[in-house]
């Protein structure tokens, strides 16, 4: 398990802007922002749970964000039906398509998923299954 996931962003409010539409369909909600030293970021949150986190936030050491080649982070989501929203609004809002929403039993005979990049070429997964809900 995970404590919090980073993804940096070259542009911020284009991946903030991507990222509130995305989360808003997986039912995370915004973490109130502070000022902890670091560089500007936003992070997201399930209600009522301080962990685990998500940021997308300027890289640590200055330099331009990269996309990772073969890095993924991927979202169990409550239902079927929450994939295929978390995905459309990742389309609507400036992804880009790695997989539409279906089943891929070649990881699970339940495994429902759908992938895609958002804006800056970081690769995602929504993923459902029958022990996740």
């Amino acid at each position: 398990m995970f404590s919090h996931i980073q993804i940096g962003a070259r542009d911020l409010p284009k991946m903030v802007a991507f990222y509130d539409h995305v989360f808003q369909a997986l039912g995370l909600i915004r973490i109130p922002e502070e000022n902890d030293g670091g560089p500007a970021g936003v992070g997201w949150q399930r209600p009522g749970q301080p962990w685990p986190q998500i940021y997308v936030q300027l890289p640590f050491n200055g330099l331009p964000a990269t996309s990772g080649n073969g890095m993924q982070v991927s979202f169990a989501a409550k239902s079927l039906q929450q994939v295929r929203e978390a995905w459309q609004a990742a389309m609507d809002n400036g992804g880009a398509d790695e997989g539409a929403p279906g089943l891929r039993p070649q990881y699970a005979q339940d495994y429902f998923g759908a992938y895609c990049r958002d804006p800056e070429g970081n690769k995602l997964c929504f993923v459902h299954t029958a022990d996740m809900a």
